[in-house]
């Protein structure tokens, strides 16, 4: 089935062939991990001082390939005066990848070079239209082509992890629509995969590149209404998804209200503490034999960050007046807020009506284009300069556990920490790592923090970036043991 197809969304397979492969850690298993969980940190730090050291005898050989093409590409535009272009693969030709190509298309210095698709002829029909050379129904073809200096990853949600992993293993950069997997393990496996072997790897969150809610960010960067006291967030789609879509989709928090909370994070400029969740069915009664959240068509969340901040969701999956996206910052001097996005600025006035002519644009791909266009082009930025990618694995990261702490919340009818969620992961090695059945199995010195991102920080190793800013593996070892 093709990702964005009623096909692909009528899959039914797609959360079995996720219970299968999920490793659960049973009680009986747990003194053996609480006997390896000591040894496995201390294989985290020496193997991130390990990856800190420029490519060397130590260095994963995978990681010498990506900093070569990395290297490669710098050469390049500064010994000519001019870049050559990023050549990149697309997997996927369903309708997030063919946006992705209009977008690589208008991206300067960005060259699509070959295409993928279960279905070839969706493949064939994309490369035609965009002029890309090569197209494909395997995906490891895009992934292992030599000419290919970075992978879109555009394929259904089940598939992102191995192909993250894959292109690691290829020494490609990867950009990957969220999310990074459907489980927090594969999550952190994938993750670890390309700061493992020193690949970028860019997680697709649109919404941070819309012109709109970028000027409230700097609103509240600028402090041009003050600190801020409260953050508020809607979503609200023109016409409920059909019932299959919903069904083994993972609810509304997962599905939709994960991008209102990740900008949350994004606009606050914080990383959130916990979350109180609450969801309902007005819309589409069909929907209420479903298990969770999947019975929600309608959901409000009210975030707790440092300071006293609030912020507040609610989500709806349909607006009778259009695709209804809005976010609004009070502070102690004022307060910002952003309308919705029309297709024009024309305006009626009569007797009866006075407002906009048309309404807001009825679907998110219209809403959002220019942001998946800005977006590319920061990823190809990034890669050519050799410049951090603005979205980063954390932070797909936190969103998926922002969106499962208010799934848990809305099910058990309390304040869940965010801690709490990503504490469930247990990693013997960074890139092999399992799911507790237990929250309680270890000790106390084995609990959370408390605070997400250190929780998260224990478990996924230093991305290429940071690898490079923390110097070499004995300037980081003497800082570790304290040493003069």
């Amino acid at each position: 089935p093709q990702h964005g197809t009623v096909s692909h969304y009528t899959n039914v397979h797609r959360r079995k062939v996720r219970r299968h492969r999920r490793k659960i850690i049973t009680t009986k298993e747990a003194s053996l991990l609480i006997i390896t969980r000591n040894m496995a940190r201390f294989v985290f730090i020496v193997t991130s001082l390990l990856l800190s050291t420029p490519a060397t005898a130590f260095a994963p050989s995978n990681l010498q390939h990506a900093q070569a093409k990395s290297t490669s590409l710098r050469m390049t535009a500064g010994e000519s005066g001019a870049r050559d272009p990023v050549k990149v693969g697309v997997i996927g030709c369903g309708r997030i990848g063919i946006v992705h190509l209009g977008a690589i298309n208008k991206a300067p210095g960005v060259v699509p070079v070959i295409v993928s698709n279960p279905t070839v002829s969706k493949a064939e029909d994309a490369a035609k239209k965009y002029g890309v050379a090569k197209f494909t129904s395997d995906a490891m073809e895009v992934i292992t082509d030599p000419e290919v200096d970075a992978v879109w990853i555009c394929s259904p949600s089940q598939f992102h992890a191995d192909q993250i992993k894959a292109c690691a293993a290829n020494g490609k950069h990867v950009f990957c629509e969220k999310p990074i997997a459907t489980d927090l393990a594969e999550t952190v496996e994938a993750i670890n995969a390309c700061n493992e072997a020193g690949v970028k790897l860019m997680i697709g969150l649109q919404r941070r590149f819309d012109p709109n809610f970028l000027r409230v960010r700097r609103a509240i960067e600028e402090k041009e209404v003050g600190d801020t006291i409260i953050v508020k967030t809607c979503s609200r789609d023109p016409a409920p998804p059909p019932y299959e879509y919903v069904k083994g989709g993972g609810g509304i928090f997962n599905d939709m209200a994960v991008h209102d909370l990740d900008m949350t994070r994004f606009l606050v400029g914080d990383d959130p503490i916990e979350i109180l969740a609450v969801g309902s069915c007005h819309i589409d009664k069909s929907i209420e034999d479903l298990p969770g959240s999947e019975a929600f068509d309608t959901a409000s969340c009210i975030v707790r960050y440092p300071n006293g901040v609030n912020a507040m969701v609610d989500v709806c999956r349909q607006s009778s007046y259009g695709y209804d996206q809005r976010a609004e910052v009070l502070g102690t001097k004022g307060m910002i807020a952003t309308d919705n996005v029309y297709p024009n600025t024309a305006k009626i006035y009569k007797n009866d009506y006075t407002g906009n002519a048309d309404m807001p644009f009825d679907f998110f791909l219209s809403r959002y284009f220019e942001a998946y266009v800005t977006e590319t082009e920061a990823f190809c930025k990034s890669l050519v300069e050799d410049t951090p990618v603005p979205c980063t694995g954390i932070d797909g990261l936190v969103a998926l556990v922002m969106s499962l702490a208010a799934d848990k919340s809305a099910a058990e009818n309390r304040w869940v920490k965010f801690s709490e969620i990503i504490d469930q992961v247990y990693c013997t090695s960074p890139t092999e790592c399992v799911l507790l059945a237990e929250s309680d199995l270890f000790p106390a010195g084995f609990k959370p923090t408390g605070d997400l991102i250190t929780d998260a920080n224990d478990l996924i190793l230093p991305d290429v970036d940071k690898q490079k800013e923390a110097g070499t593996f004995f300037d980081r070892f003497k800082k570790l043991v304290g040493s003069a």
